[in-house]
């Protein structure tokens, strides 16, 4: 299944003969598969949580080197979210594993971060959606 839609500003877009972009997405049953599994990812309260309490931090002005995202330790990230550490840990993990958030070891903690802007442009349109919704009610 090829699905056309159109977009506005974007990277490796095609003109068509309206003069509108379009971005073409090849959809088979491994990306549907894969898709379904970051929603299921996502939808969960606890994560959701944590994905917001290291997007709080984020550093928008910082052009030289792409954006940064700060880097918190289990420890702040339970406080910040109000859980035990051990949730907050098994969360992590499975958004690690799921590409939401990496990693970084210095000596014996680790501090995670989201792992890139589709993390937070995920993140700010679900935010965005909610809204929206909520308005038309």
């Amino acid at each position: 299944m090829i699905v056309h839609f159109y977009v506005e500003n974007m990277n490796n877009c095609s003109y068509n003969i309206c003069g509108r972009m379009e971005f073409l997405m090849y959809i088979n049953d491994k990306v549907i598969n894969k898709m379904e599994e970051t929603l299921k990812v996502a939808g969960d309260g606890t994560r959701l949580k944590i994905l917001f309490c290291l997007l709080d931090e984020f550093d928008q002005n910082q052009k030289e080197n792409g954006p940064h995202f700060v880097e918190k330790c289990v420890n702040d990230i339970a406080l910040q979210v109000g859980s035990s550490q051990s949730l907050v840990s098994h969360q992590l993990k499975v958004l690690k594993d799921s590409g939401f958030v990496k990693a970084n070891k210095v000596g014996t903690k680790i501090f995670y971060s989201l792992k890139d802007e589709h993390v937070q442009q995920i993140m700010k349109i679900t935010y965005e959606h909610v809204l929206e919704d909520n308005d038309n009610e």
